[in-house]
C-alpha cells in the first residue's frame, strides 16, 4: 500500500517481536503529539504492521548535555534538537497487512528490518483492519486522533460472553446500551437485560443531567420491559408488559447459597436445606416458614437433622419470603411467556424497581436465569436430534450488572452464571457482564470472556483481571492507564482483529437516527402491550 498519504514519523531503531519495536522520531515531530494508545503503520519489505503506541520517551546521544541542560534558551533548544537529544516511541505490532490488499489480516509473526519507517495510519487503514458499518459490523466509536469509524464483529461478539468493565462513572452503562443496540439493529441475539437501576428499559438521565432514550423507544415492539415493582414503573409513566412475582416452590437450595453473604448463612445451611429438598420436594421452603418450634424439632429428628441449624435457616429466609414480589404459590405463565419471547428473537429488559437491593437482584436474576438455560438446553439437544434448522434455539445474549456477585469464585462454580460462562455457546447462551471489579470474579471466568470493553480501571488488581489470558497485556497496562475518565475505552478480544483505544460512539440524536427504528410514543407503547397481553 502506497505511504504518499501517511505522514512519515521516524525510523524504527531496535527491539524484538516479544518486547516491541523502538523508533526514533523525525526532528519535526514533537514528542507531546505522540500519544499512548495512538496508531501508527511500520512499512517493511514485505508486510506492514499495524502498531499501537505503548510508550513515549525523551532520548540523548550525549549524556553530557543532560548533565548540563540549557537554560531556557530556545535557540539552543533548536541546536540540540535531532542532533544530542531526541524522542522515540514504543511500538507494540499488533497485526501484519500484506502488501496486497487482497489477502488477510495476519498475527505478527516477524518485525520489519532495522530503520523500516514509521508512519502515520489512515483512513483507509483503519477501514482495511476494522471494516466498515454493515449487517455484521457495527460502529462502537472512533480512533482518539482520527475520525473514523472502529466497528466490532457483532456476530463474533455473541458468540462468547463478553465483559464492560470500568470504575464508577466511566460510562459503563452507555457503552454496554451500545452493545446491546447494536445486537438489536442487527438481529444477531436476543437480549435478556437485568435492569437493576431502571436505565435501560424507557428514558433515563445521563451523566451530563439530560434525559436519554431507553431501548424501548429506540426499538418499539421488538423489547419489552417487564417488572418487579410495576407501582414503580408506572409512577416513572414507563409503560410495563407483565408484573414478575417468584413462587416459593420456583426457589430453590442453589438460589440460597448464592445468597449465603446477603443472608449471612452458615456453612451447614446447605446440608440443612438439602434435608427439606429429600422430604419436601419443590415445596420445601414454603414447609419450612410454615413449621412452628415443635413441628421444627419433630422434622429434624427424623432427618437427623440439627434444629437450631434448621431455625436459623427458617428465620434468615424469611427475609425473601417477605419480599413483595415473591408469592406462596404463583401460575408460570408469565414467565414462560418470557421465555417464549426471547425464544422467537425478541428482547426483554426486568426492572425491579424498589426492589433495587442485592438479595432481591442476585434471587431473581439466578431463578430466571436458570430456567431459561433449562430451556435453551432441551431446544439445543432437541437440534442435535432432529438436525432440523428450525429447531436450532435463538442466540441469547444475558446482561447482567454487578457481575462479580454471581461469578466470584465461590459463586462461579455453583451458579447458573458461572456455568454459562464456561460452557461458552454450547447452548447458545452468553454474558454480557458488567462491573467495575473485575478482579473479584473468578479468574477461570474471566479467561473466558471473549471480548472486554474496558473504561478507565485505577487498581491494579482490576487492571490484572481485565488482562486474564490475554497474550502481550503488559505493553496495553500502560495503554489502559492513560485513558480518560469519560468516553473512552479499550476495546480488544474476539470480536475485534486487535486491541484499540477508542473515543467511545455518542448516545445522541445521531445515534437514535443510525438505529433506524420509530420511536413508539408512550401511547403507542401501551397499545402494544394491550395486542400482546389482551387480558
Amino acid at each position: 500500500m502506497s505511504s504518499l498519504f501517511r505522514n512519515r514519523l521516524g525510523v524504527v531503531t531496535s527491539g524484538s517481536l516479544a518486547e516491541g519495536l523502538c523508533a526514533r522520531l523525525e526532528d519535526r515531530e514533537s514528542v507531546e503529539d505522540m500519544r499512548v494508545g495512538k496508531f501508527v503503520v511500520i512499512q517493511g519489505e514485505k508486510n506492514e504492521f499495524f502498531s499501537m503506541i505503548t510508550d513515549v520517551a525523551l532520548e540523548a546521544t550525549n549524556q553530557k548535555v543532560l548533565a548540563d541542560p540549557p537554560h531556557g534558551d530556545p535557540f539552543i533548544h533548536e541546536v540540540l534538537a535531532g542532533t544530542s537529544t531526541y524522542g522515540s516511541i514504543t511500538l507494540k505490532p499488533m497485526l501484519m497487512l500484506p502488501s496486497t490488499v487482497s489477502e488477510g489480516l495476519l498475527p505478527p509473526k516477524t518485525i520489519p528490518r532495522h530503520f523500516a519507517p514509521v508512519l502515520d495510519a489512515n483512513e483507509d487503514d483503519f477501514r482495511r483492519v476494522f471494516g466498515q458499518e454493515s449487517d455484521r459490523h457495527f460502529e462502537i466509536g472512533r480512533p482518539l486522533d482520527m475520525d473514523v469509524p472502529v466497528c466490532i464483529d457483532l456476530e463474533r461478539l455473541v458468540e462468547r460472553s463478553n465483559g464492560v468493565f470500568g470504575k464508577s462513572g466511566t460510562g459503563k452503562s452507555f457503552l454496554t446500551r451500545l452493545l446491546i443496540c447494536g445486537t438489536i439493529k442487527a438481529r444477531v441475539a436476543s437480549n435478556l437485560i437485568f435492569d437493576m437501576h431502571s436505565e435501560y428499559g424507557w428514558e433515563s438521565t445521563s451523566e451530563q443531567g439530560g434525559f436519554v432514550k431507553g431501548l424501548r423507544q429506540l426499538f418499539g415492539g421488538e423489547v419489552l420491559v417487564y417488572s418487579l415493582d410495576p407501582a414503580t414503573s408506572r409512577n416513572r409513566n414507563v409503560p410495563i408488559d407483565a408484573e414478575v412475582v417468584i413462587g416459593l416452590d420456583q426457589i430453590e437450595v442453589e438460589d440460597v447459597i448464592l445468597l449465603q453473604d446477603e443472608l449471612n448463612l452458615t456453612p451447614t445451611a446447605a446440608e440443612s436445606a438439602y434435608l427439606l429438598v429429600d422430604r419436601f420436594k419443590e415445596a420445601w421452603l414454603r414447609t419450612l416458614l410454615a413449621m412452628d418450634t415443635e413441628t421444627l424439632n419433630e422434622f429434624a429428628e427424623s432427618v437427623g437433622g440439627h434444629a437450631g441449624a434448621l431455625s436459623a435457616l427458617r428465620r434468615k429466609l424469611e427475609q425473601v419470603a417477605r419480599k413483595g414480589f415473591v408469592k406462596e404459590t404463583v401460575p408460570p405463565g408469565v414467565i414462560d411467556r418470557m421465555i417464549d419471547h426471547l425464544a422467537h428473537g425478541r428482547h426483554v429488559v426486568l426492572e425491579f424497581g424498589r426492589y433495587s437491593d442485592t438479595l432481591s437482584y442476585m434471587l431473581t436474576a439466578n431463578i430466571l436465569t436458570r430456567r431459561i438455560r433449562r430451556r435453551w438446553v432441551e431446544k439445543t439437544e432437541q437440534y442435535i436430534r432432529t438436525k432440523d434448522p428450525a429447531d436450532k434455539p435463538r442466540q441469547l445474549m444475558i446482561t447482567i450488572e454487578e457481575a462479580h456477585k454471581f461469578l466470584n469464585p465461590a459463586a462461579a462454580k455453583q451458579t447458573i452464571f458461572g456455568t454459562i460462562a464456561r460452557e461458552l455457546r454450547k447452548y447458545s447462551v452468553t454474558l454480557l457482564v458488567v462491573d467495575q471489579r473485575p478482579s473479584s470474579i473468578d479468574a477461570d471466568v474471566m479467561s473466558q470472556i471473549g471480548s472486554r470493553v474496558t473504561a478507565l480501571l485505577n487498581d491494579d488488581k482490576d487492571i490484572d483481571a481485565v488482562f486474564t489470558g490475554v497474550s502481550g497485556s503488559a505493553s496495553l497496562r500502560a495503554v489502559l492507564a492513560s485513558l480518560d475518565t469519560r468516553q473512552q475505552a479499550l476495546v480488544l478480544g474476539h470480536a475485534v482483529p486487535m486491541p484499540v483505544v477508542i473515543r467511545t460512539r455518542a448516545y445522541d440524536a445521531d445515534f437514535y437516527r443510525a438505529v433506524g427504528r420509530v420511536e413508539p410514543t408512550r401511547a403507542q407503547a401501551q397499545s402494544e402491550i394491550d395486542e400482546l397481553f389482551p387480558e
